[in-house]
């Protein structure tokens, strides 16, 4: 196999473990939104960071993506404090705009000369095999920055997750962790953009976590499994995008899908499937005691 792709799925295996791993605190903080308005946000943080470089350049990409995604949550938060509209409506609002904004700016960068050739649109929906060897040593640096961190603060996040009040009556900077994963929600949801896309890469980040919490009630196990089913996700998605030419994102997102979909049906305790059977045993059970008491017969 050619190294160049070896890399390729190195990276899109770590990016995927770390999106479930992140989506996993994201989904249960209940800030799926955010990283949707993040990814949204980010495509005219891109065309402006193009426009001024000049050239393709992941890392001045990210450095523009993560610029127009802080601005983004500035606003969705002004939105908020300053009016009377919810945080979901402000979340659509201003999702919205930027990602119209994008639009027209990348449009505007196509209709101009080498405007088509920068791989700008790689962004829309993601191509794995568009990553250059800087790329992957960018996306892979980030990605091992991002489960190291999660690893090392893991009980951290998960007491201000769970209860809020106990961080803080213990001592814990409840306020600085929050910071840390708002960050680490953004910073996954920025290198995965031209590996999934702007309008996919928040699902990878909430989908294998959902897939997950089917599976398990301890985070611990919950963390690991939306990890893995992120991973084997991007894994599949590059390699089917190699050999069919086809965007990467969509891709990604079937196979993530397929993980939640099994989950959903036939996890063991959880699953619609196993439900099914629980329901029908009980039933059954009832009956015979029914059955039983009518004929007298001691229960």
């Amino acid at each position: 196999m050619d190294i160049n792709v070896q890399w390729v799925f190195t990276s899109m295996v770590l990016l995927g473990l770390a999106s479930g791993m992140v989506g996993t605190f994201a989904l249960l903080k209940k800030q799926s939104l955010i990283g949707d308005a993040m990814a949204h946000a980010a495509l005219p943080g891109i065309c402006i960071a193009f426009l001024l470089y000049g050239q393709k350049s992941l890392l001045v990409f990210l450095i523009g993506a993560a610029c127009s995604g802080y601005i983004a949550t500035v606003c969705i938060q002004f939105i908020v404090k300053h009016t009377r509209i919810k945080e979901d409506a402000a979340i659509g609002i201003v999702l919205s705009v930027f990602f119209g904004l994008g639009i027209v700016l990348l449009t505007w960068i196509n209709q101009h000369e080498g405007g088509n050739q920068s791989g700008i649109n790689d962004f829309l929906f993601g191509k794995a095999a568009s990553l250059t060897g800087s790329d992957v040593n960018v996306l892979t640096v980030t990605a091992v920055t991002m489960i190291i961190t999660i690893l090392v603060f893991f009980k951290e996040f998960k007491i201000i997750t769970f209860d809020r009040a106990f961080a803080q009556g213990i001592g814990v900077p409840v306020s600085l962790l929050n910071g840390v994963l708002m960050f680490l929600i953004v910073s996954v949801v920025v290198i995965g953009l031209q590996a999934v896309g702007v309008v996919l890469m928040s699902a990878l980040l909430i989908t294998p976590a959902l897939a997950a919490r089917y599976w398990t009630e301890k985070l611990e196990w919950m963390t690991l499994l939306a990890g893995v089913f992120g991973a084997l996700s991007g894994l599949a998605g590059a390699y089917m995008s190699l050999i069919t030419y086809v965007p990467t994102g969509p891709l990604v997102i079937i196979f993530a899908t397929a993980l939640f979909l099994f989950s959903f049906l036939f996890a063991p305790k959880r699953g619609l499937c196993s439900k099914i059977i629980r329901r029908h045993v009980e039933r059954k059970k009832l009956r015979v005691k029914q059955l039983m008491y009518e004929r007298g017969e001691q229960l």
